[in-house]
């Protein structure tokens, strides 16, 4: 895959997560606010708004960010991890 077809896909999935969290807000059976800063983790990447929102969000609730920078983390070393296979095929 190219970077650009990665680079939209990833940006598809962070907007995906946005609209599934905000769905999920209304839902009493649904945690919408994970999924809403699953978004704009993968977002920040490519958004200074999204950046900087959870930059805001970071410093007020530092326990829940603190548990999504894990899971980023592990995101990104999966995303690497699937780069770095490619080259070898």
């Amino acid at each position: 895959m190219t970077q650009t077809i990665k680079r939209v896909l990833w940006i598809a999935a962070g907007w995906a997560f946005i609209v599934v969290g905000i769905v999920g807000l209304f839902l009493p059976f649904f945690q919408g606010t994970l999924c809403v800063i699953i978004g704009l983790i993968i977002l920040s990447s490519e958004y200074v708004w999204a950046h900087n929102l959870l930059t805001k969000l970071r410093r007020r609730f530092p326990r829940l960010t603190g548990a999504a920078d894990r899971w980023r983390d592990k995101a990104a070393q999966w995303f690497q991890r699937d780069t770095s296979t490619e080259g070898a095929q």
